[in-house]
């Protein structure tokens, strides 16, 4: 028995030699795909390059003052996010203290021994009660105004910065 193998020959391959323009089987170097040598204006040079510059200093006023109102809201955000959350401690320690005087109240109340003594614990505390909701709601008052301000006097100054920045301009 014999052992022959036979080997295909390799299928011939375009050549793909390389010049300084590329494969040679690509686009040959013709003159009708030159392009075309001009002399551009020293002046059309300059205004391009102004433009360049002017739209670069643009887009870093733009990005600058995109940062500044990022930065701004996130402190607005967070300032408004703080004075919730304590306006609700304040409104959850009012609650609080209007039900253990309720409560106070009810068992003075049971306590009682005579129908005058239950007028007057009324009284008392309907009248302890009405300067506890007036002191109360006074603080709430107080407290949502300085939030409100606390909230709104940075956006007041960005506001104010910019207008003066624009009439400079």
């Amino acid at each position: 028995m014999s052992d022959t193998t036979t080997a295909k020959a390799a299928p011939k391959t375009r050549s793909t030699k390389t010049t300084k323009s590329g494969p040679d089987f690509a686009f040959p170097n013709f003159e009708a795909f030159a392009m075309p040598k001009m002399e551009i204006p020293a002046a059309f040079r300059e205004a391009t390059e102004k433009s360049i510059e002017q739209a670069r200093d643009t887009y870093a006023k733009v990005k600058t003052a995109a940062e500044d109102a990022t930065d701004l809201m996130e402190d607005t955000f967070e300032t408004s996010r703080q004075g919730v959350v304590e306006f609700n401690h304040k409104a959850v320690d009012a609650a609080k203290s209007n039900a253990d005087a309720t409560f106070s109240f009810m068992k003075d109340l049971m306590a009682a021994k005579s129908l005058a003594e239950v007028i007057e614990l009324q009284s008392t505390f309907t009248r302890q009660q009405f300067d506890a909701l007036s002191t109360q709601t006074k603080d709430m008052q107080e407290f949502a105004t300085k939030l409100s301000t606390d909230v709104t006097a940075p956006v007041k100054e960005a506001v104010e910065k910019t207008f003066k920045e624009m009439k400079v301009a």
